[in-house]
């Protein structure tokens, strides 16, 4: 079983994708314009994200703008984590597109959006999440994982609704991220850089682990190559979502657990 998994994902992906790769050394605009949008969208990410970086700028226009926006959430955190999924979702999913329609002038199907025949392989990543679960039980016992996890922690407080409604928001940040790092480099970059798209795509999605728990970005680099060899097999990225958020919501579980928040 796990033999055949391992030629399904890798083996016969790897030879398929390589026979499609351009071979040609000509001068490429649309790999230039990838490479700037992926760049300049991290660049964004880490500081536009970032609450305080934008409250330092001392602009009184956005900081009245956050206030009043502010104005609308029970919490700070829970505003904190919704503005950053917002930014989160513009630099990975809306500039992307914009690009791909506009300046690629392709199908956002095929950028991973595709949904023929996604269920194909989906043995595949339910055997990747059951694998998962006695890992993620076990990271969750130390002390780093349970500081980082979950982001929002409820405090004297049920998970309905402030929790309830981060996690809907934490779907949509998995979706985004999904589609950039699958989707958008992947799937962009496979035509000169065939099964190798996946490792370079590897390199910014390891780093952008680098402020989460060490176990946690070693096994991104797992994660990274599995879910991009899975989606240059089904030219999707949805069951790679299904099971990044499946993953990512049994972290926070666990460590509600561990917390004792469920006794």
């Amino acid at each position: 079983m796990l033999k055949k998994s391992w030629n399904s994902i890798f083996v016969e992906t790897f030879y398929r994708t390589e026979l499609e790769k351009e071979s040609s050394p000509k001068f490429d605009k649309k790999l230039l314009v990838l490479f700037l949008t992926t760049t300049l969208s991290l660049i964004f990410i880490q500081y536009l994200g970032d609450l305080n970086f934008i409250q330092s700028l001392d602009n009184s226009f956005i900081n009245n703008c956050i206030t009043s926006v502010r104005e609308l959430f029970p919490n700070r955190r829970l505003f904190e984590l919704v503005y950053w999924v917002s930014i989160i979702v513009i630099c990975y999913f809306v500039i992307p597109v914009i690009i791909i329609k506009t300046i690629f002038k392709q199908n956002l199907s095929n950028y991973g959006l595709s949904i023929k025949g996604i269920f194909k392989s989906y043995k595949i990543y339910v055997l990747f999440f059951v694998v998962m679960i006695p890992l993620i039980l076990f990271v969750s016992t130390t002390q780093s994982f349970q500081h980082k996890y979950p982001f929002y922690k409820p405090t004297n407080e049920s998970l309905f609704p402030n929790f309830v409604i981060w996690q809907c928001f934490y779907f949509l940040q998995f979706f985004a991220l999904e589609f950039f790092f699958r989707g958008f480099m992947v799937h962009g970059l496979k035509k000169r850089f065939g099964y190798y798209s996946i490792f370079i795509m590897m390199i910014p999605y390891v780093m952008i682990h680098f402020q989460k728990p060490m176990p946690e970005t070693i096994g991104a680099v797992l994660a990274g190559m599995v879910l991009g060899s899975l989606s240059l097999k089904s030219n999707s990225i949805w069951l790679g979502v299904a099971i990044h958020y499946s993953v990512a919501i049994t972290m926070d579980l666990a460590a509600l657990w561990q917390k004792g928040f469920f006794y």
